[in-house]
């Protein structure tokens, strides 16, 4: 009995020092990340903080398209900082203040991670939401109007299924495919149609549009995908909706490992133009691929008690399938 009161003993102080430690981390981080709103609005007058968000925000966006290949160089579309992006930033930044939940979900993630992949982590905890495009940038990328409606869309890698719902308005249906199980969860509440990632390619179904959002870097064998994927869509009409995030760092998580995919696609350049170009003259090409429309965005997650948000820069294509594979797909 006395051992078991030891063992409770020692195991709340460690819970109570894990949390005094991140308390102490996060008063010791930077002015930038303060929650109070008082003592953020000083801040601000301080350091002109304002005026570095408005600079770093417009970075997402550059594109130098004398950069580009000569056959992307025409199809660049200019994206910019819209309303709902803003939303979202706004409503991350307020989650992040949230101290005790966010306590909690360190907590959580500490404990979990070493066996459970930090995907299904947040999706049990129901955090890190993802925001890839606006429903206007959307509409904008794929040259359609709010009224537009198409029969079927397949979201390969949903996720939670919240950007799924910014496509999803313009389909009679929507399908989805997910690895994590908590995320499943998610998807089936929003009343998408699960399918299995080894059965989507198997059904005998044709897409209007399949999404492929910041999957290409996380999947085994990307050209595979590609092959599967273009053979799904609609022909001729049928189009795919490609977000990359760059530099291309391809990587497959593994419960809670990291490790190389099977198939390691080496992309070209360092510049965030030379890659795209690279992506689009190297890979979608040889997936019978074409480019229609490419722009830069910024690939947003939910932050944490650390960070407001996080951000990594996406390259998001418009892809269709090239006359000649087509041809012999006939």
């Amino acid at each position: 009995m006395c051992h078991l009161q030891l063992r409770t003993l020692v195991f709340v102080a460690w819970v109570l020092g894990y949390i005094a430690f991140l308390l102490s981390v996060r008063r010791m981080w930077t002015g930038k990340y303060v929650r109070s709103p008082l003592v953020r609005s000083l801040f601000t007058n301080m350091v002109t903080e304002s005026e570095a968000a408005a600079a770093e925000t417009q970075e997402w966006y550059r594109c130098c398209p004398d950069m580009l290949g000569e056959s992307l160089r025409p199809l660049f579309i200019q994206s910019h900082l819209d309303s709902d992006t803003k939303a979202f930033l706004k409503s991350s930044v307020e989650k992040s203040g949230w101290m005790f939940t966010q306590l909690y979900h360190s907590f959580v993630s500490t404990v979990l991670s070493p066996v459970v992949s930090r995907t299904s982590i947040n999706g049990f905890l129901g955090r890190g939401s993802m925001f890839v495009f606006s429903a206007d940038q959307f509409q904008q990328l794929l040259q359609i109007g709010p009224d537009w409606r198409a029969e079927r869309l397949l979201d390969l890698g949903a996720g939670d299924g919240g950007v799924t719902e910014v496509m999803g308005a313009h389909f009679r249906e929507v399908y989805a495919t997910e690895v994590s199980v908590p995320m499943k969860w998610h998807l089936q509440r929003r009343n998408y149609k699960l399918l299995g990632i080894d059965e989507w390619q198997q059904t005998g179904l044709q897409y209007d549009v399949i999404s492929c959002l910041n999957l290409l870097d996380r999947c085994d064998d990307p050209l595979h995908l590609l092959w599967d994927i273009r053979r799904s869509l609609v022909p001729k009409t049928g189009r795919l909706i490609l977000a990359a995030v760059l530099p291309f760092q391809p990587y497959v998580e593994i419960g809670g490992k990291w490790e190389r995919p099977k198939e390691h696609l080496i992309i070209k350049g360092t510049t965030w133009e030379e890659q795209a170009t690279a992506l689009s003259n190297e890979v979608f090409r040889r997936a019978g691929f074409e480019v229609e429309a490419v722009t830069r965005l910024p690939y947003l997650c939910e932050g944490d008690m650390y960070n407001d948000y996080y951000v990594l820069d996406d390259a998001v294509f418009v892809l269709k399938a090239s006359e000649e594979s087509e041809e012999s797909a006939q």
